[in-house]
């Protein structure tokens, strides 16, 4: 369990933890990939589920765990009467003992591997470390009396350093017996290729609108069908991104940078400074990393509209298809937005890393996207 002063690293801020969310939305294809592997006796020892942060991969991983641990292995309970029919879903009765238990956090079959806290105690690790995983060794040793089954979730398996990934390799090379480990990543690319070998992968796939209206509402947010579509499109099919969007008013955000772009080349002085000053304000930091996160998402739809001839066919904000059309009316332009993205991008970094001033910052990113309007234009 993590301190109860200090925030769950495998939990989002506005949203219920993946082992408290009901149901899992948008995700049947991964879910039915797992189950026929199961019931067909298939089961592998190793588990990476793949795909876009925030798309539920850590709430399958807490459902396929409950799962195991309620669920004898096929052929396991065959009685009197024969095998017992065959599951057709991960889902647990709400009542159930497994379920209880892991919400408690008092699972003895199940470990989560996550970040613990720093050297000093007084905030969270900027990564899992090898004392995370040797507490592994402790679990094995204590779970493996009743000969009961096990599971580890290790969330997020990116977020091992070198020391953690080489001591939770040597696991997966010599898996201790009736035990499956289930690996969040985000980011594939980070892993060592020896410990991706080693696993089975499950990808899932971004949300659409409805699957996302549907997730939102599940997570208790209240939204217009506009707004569903927008975080959508916004959120890259991600409902924790979407979630962080909807905490930070990140909608209107979007829509008063639509409006500083629709002003391009001859930019509204008056309405960008005071967008520079509103992101500046003290306490507002995420929301100041939610402006330059939104202004590149808003320079790649820009380039897409300039590549492709037509702008997104997912609306973020009204009149968003006009103003791009008329910023990226060529391919030409369209690559010209794409290299802003880069540049903007490194820019806003440094600028964070060495606390430029922040209202400086959003003004010398709102002049850089002016420069490459009037160049388009010219």
């Amino acid at each position: 369990m993590s301190d109860p002063q200090l925030p769950d690293p495998t939990a989002v801020e506005g949203a219920p933890h993946p082992a408290e969310t009901p149901r899992l939305i948008g995700q049947e294809a991964a879910e039915q990939a797992f189950l026929d592997a199961f019931t067909t006796g298939r089961l592998h020892h190793a588990w990476m589920l793949m795909g876009p942060r925030g798309v539920g991969k850590a709430t399958l991983a807490w459902r396929i765990a409950r799962f195991l641990l309620a669920t004898p292995d096929p052929g396991e309970d065959d009685g009197l009467f024969g095998a017992p029919p065959r599951p057709e879903s991960l889902e647990l009765p709400a009542d159930h003992p497994v379920m209880r238990r892991s919400l408690a956090g008092a699972e003895p079959g199940l470990f989560v591997l996550k970040r613990g806290t720093n050297d000093k105690g007084d905030r969270l690790a900027a990564e899992i470390r090898v004392d995370q995983v040797r507490k592994l060794k402790s679990f094995f040793s204590l779970s493996a009396a009743d000969g009961g089954r096990r599971v580890v979730i290790v969330d997020a398996a990116d977020e091992m350093n070198v020391n953690a990934a080489n001591a939770l390799l040597k696991l997966l090379e010599e898996p201790p017996a009736r035990t499956t480990m289930l690996l969040v990543c985000h980011q594939p690319s980070r892993l060592l290729p020896t410990i991706r070998s080693r696993c089975r992968e499950l990808r899932l796939s971004p949300l659409g609108p409805e699957e996302m209206r549907a997730a939102l509402d599940l997570a208790g947010a209240e939204l217009a069908p506009t707004e569903a579509e927008a975080l959508s499109a916004l959120s890259g099919g991600s409902v924790g991104a979407a979630m962080r969007l909807v905490g930070l008013e990140g909608l209107a955000l979007y829509q008063r940078l639509l409006e500083v772009l629709g002003s391009l080349p001859d930019l509204d002085r008056p309405k960008a400074l005071a967008l520079a000053e509103a992101l500046a304000q003290r306490g507002r930091e995420e929301r100041l990393d939610l402006f330059f996160s939104l202004t590149d998402t808003v320079l790649l739809r820009l380039a897409r509209t300039g590549v492709t001839g037509h702008p997104p066919g997912d609306p973020a904000a009204p009149g968003e298809a006009e103003v791009f059309q008329r910023l990226a009316p060529s391919p030409a332009a369209g690559r010209a937005w794409a290299e802003l993205a880069q540049v903007a991008g490194d820019r806003a970094r440094h600028g964070r890393a060495v606390n430029v001033d922040p209202a400086s910052l959003v003004f010398d990113t709102v002049m850089k996207l002016r420069e490459t309007a009037a160049r388009i234009r010219a």
